[in-house]
């Protein structure tokens, strides 16, 4: 067994033993990590810059001390000195490998940047939001009438607008007598209406006649991704969206490696607590310059988020989420200021955060009930938000439930053994062809399939780098569908299944997709680690939706709704093939796209979808799968492919499924099947 240092790079979850003394870059290399470089490792590109990340990480087994790297060296001082490096950050040409390390390849240092695929959905939205523009004519001082211009000017607004009594910041005290007098006693107000926490307030005062636009944000934090939606909050128009990925990754891809995280390191939770403010900061930066505005013009934002996000953007230590009964701080909704979460927007912008519904069903899934209404629903809708933690509701107009489910990062690409984030070059569509059981496939960035003669040409800016979170679903279920895998996971040899590309990997069998290494790139397959790791993430997808349905006790839903940006690239046959999903009729499967981004749309641009998400949460009613009997019975059927006791009789009418088994009697599965206890 080796004893060389183990680097473990994130956001790809890749990871490898090397000798002390190896280059960071190097290491990435030939792990096949994203890691730029244009001068070959001579410290002068800075473009294979990387964090090192240092504490107690029993998500990945390591701890990782001050010396996992070797010492600042003279190359990145002399850096450092012409053009800066972040706090932090070191060369990964210049860095070696002194003992086991954590490294976060930051998104501006890799070549395939990743795609974030939260886009703001259509949807016809009432538009009555919290922060309006108001054009006033006041009253100018009087001697014989004496009072202070805000005074006046707050009776200018309730005689013309019939607004309330309005307070002011101090910031707004100091700009107004200059602006009154400059706009001749005509001016423009942004004001915030007002809610549960605070009074109507003037945030801003513009001279004369402003005819400029005020903007809102809406934003999913995401344990993998955070994405916003600039919104005009007098149109509702989307002017702008952009996303980037959750800086926290490299404390832990899933949210219990970032519980354990803080538990385990005194400063983890202000750590990631920092380190995604920053991340919003950064996005509200890029989002504001691709909408070519001033930062100081968005004036109210709605996030929405799962639990511990929540905590630790808030900088509450997650610590009693990680252990029953999982309590909340707060499970209400809150109105906050963006100065107090230190966001570099109008320094009297408003934040409103969506409740929580339960100890692990956050305000994404609130907004996702909000977007959807399975409350309002006549059929039995079941919602499945697919992320790294997947919430699920199960409702109609009768009752609503809901549960979350550990769904882990594989569906994300990680854990995968050629897997990746959604980045141009990443397999994301697969076809198996039943006689040859050959693949072929597609990639981010190109509508080719790998079979067409011009593939090669059409993809040879990005190459095929690995696969995605929706290209390993097809490749699963194409797999199961061709026979090359087994109902309980196993890989069958090249004899056994008829498939040249089938191939012994050590005491398993692994399938080959993608061989680039003649020109440079990396093999591409699909090992019998990698399906448990799939059978893993469905299982647990698959028992939070069915102990919904006990519930209710029914065996069928009428219609399967996959919310989230993953799940709108989920093809619903792989899906059910795989068992991700109930049977239902493919047509009954539909994609919502980012509908907890839509739901904080919707309550940025309508104040009074607020108070209603806030009586639906106290009316949904929370399955708690920890200490649900039936959750680990599901679990352990579900681990099959689709299922070892359901029937799926709509899946069987349209795909006949192979009854094969490669189980040879002494092989070592690789964990590809699990052992069901008999009663």
């Amino acid at each position: 067994m080796t004893t060389d240092p183990l680097v473990i790079f994130t956001p790809s979850g890749k990871r490898g033993n090397f000798p002390v003394g190896t280059p960071i870059l190097t290491a990435a290399r030939q792990l096949g990590v994203d890691l730029d470089s244009v001068c070959g490792g001579r410290g002068i590109c800075s473009k294979c810059q990387i964090t090192p990340s240092y504490g107690e990480f029993s998500k990945h087994g390591v701890t990782v001390h001050d010396n996992a790297l070797s010492e600042w060296n003279a190359v990145e001082q002399r850096y450092d000195d012409i053009r800066g490096l972040v706090k932090g950050r070191r060369l990964g040409c210049q860095a070696t490998v002194q003992n086991d390390v954590v490294i976060d390849v930051p998104e501006t240092s890799q070549v395939h940047k990743q795609v974030v695929r939260k886009r703001a959905e259509a949807r016809d939205i009432t538009l009555n939001p919290t922060t309006r523009l108001y054009y006033v004519e006041v009253a100018e001082p009087d001697m014989h009438d004496p009072s202070g211009d805000l005074e006046r000017l707050i009776a200018a607004l309730r005689r013309d607008w019939d607004l309330p009594a309005l307070e002011a910041d101090l910031t707004v005290l100091k700009a107004l007598q200059p602006a009154l007098r400059k706009g001749e006693w005509k001016v423009t107000c942004a004001v915030h209406l007002g809610d549960d926490t605070f009074a109507p307030r003037i945030m801003q005062v513009w001279p004369g006649y402003f005819d400029g636009a005020i903007y809102g944000l809406a934003v999913d934090l995401g344990s993998t991704t955070i994405a916003a939606h600039l919104c005009d909050l007098h149109t509702g128009d989307v002017v702008a969206s952009s996303g980037i990925m959750n800086p926290q990754i490299r404390f832990g891809e899933d949210l219990m490696s970032r519980v354990s995280y803080s538990m385990m390191n005194a400063s983890g939770a202000d750590e990631m607590t920092t380190a995604v403010q920053e991340g919003m900061n950064a996005l509200f930066t890029q989002i504001a310059a691709e909408a070519e505005i001033d930062r100081n013009q968005i004036m109210d934002a709605v996030f929405v988020c799962n639990p511990v996000m929540h905590h630790l953007f808030l900088g509450i230590d997650p610590f009693e989420l990680g252990q029953a009964p999982f309590a909340l701080a707060t499970s209400e909704s809150l109105s906050l200021r963006a100065i107090e979460l230190n966001l570099n927007i109008h320094p009297a912008a408003r934040i409103y955060i969506l409740p929580c519904i339960a100890g692990h069903v956050g305000a994404d899934a609130a907004a996702v009930a909000l977007s959807e209404a399975p409350d309002k629903s006549d059929d039995l809708v079941l919602v499945v938000d697919v992320g790294t933690n997947a919430e699920i509701l199960l409702g109609n107009k009768d009752k609503v439930l809901a549960c979350s489910s550990p769904t882990g990062p594989a569906f994300e690409g990680a854990q995968i053994s050629s897997g990746q984030r959604a980045a141009p070059g990443a397999i994301e569509r697969v076809e198996i062809d039943p006689v040859t059981k050959i693949p072929r496939f597609k990639v981010i960035g190109s509508d080719m399939w790998s079979d067409d003669p011009k593939f090669a040409e059409e993809t040879a800016q990005t190459g095929v780098t690995g696969i995605c979170g929706s290209g390993i679903i097809e490749m699963v279920a194409e797999m199961r569908m061709a026979g090359i895998v087994d109902a309980p996971g196993l890989i069958g040899s090249a004899e056994q299944t008829g498939s040249p590309n089938c191939f012994e990997d050590g005491r398993t069998q692994s399938y080959l997709v993608h061989d680039g290494t003649a020109t440079g790139g990396p093999k591409i397959t699909v090992t019998n680690r990698d399906i448990r790791e799939i059978q893993m993430a469905k299982a647990a997808l698959y028992s939070g939706a069915r102990l919904l349905m006990d519930k209710f006790d029914v065996d069928q839903v009428d219609r399967v709704v996959l919310a989230g940006a993953f799940g709108a690239h989920i093809s619903p046959k792989h899906a059910m093939v795989l068992g991700m999903i109930p049977d239902a009729p493919l047509d009954k499967v539909t994609s919502a796209g980012n509908a907890a981004g839509t739901g904080a749309r919707i309550a940025l641009l309508n104040r009074n979808a607020r108070a209603e998400i806030e009586e639906t949460v106290h009316n949904i009613h929370k399955i708690e799968t920890a200490i649900e009997p039936r959750f680990q019975e599901h679990f352990v059927n579900a681990s099959a492919i689709p299922n070892a006791v359901e029937p799926f009789p709509i899946l069987n009418s349209i795909v006949t499924l192979p009854t094969v088994t490669h189980n040879t009697g002494g092989a070592d599965t690789g964990g590809g099947r699990r052992r069901r206890r008999r009663g």
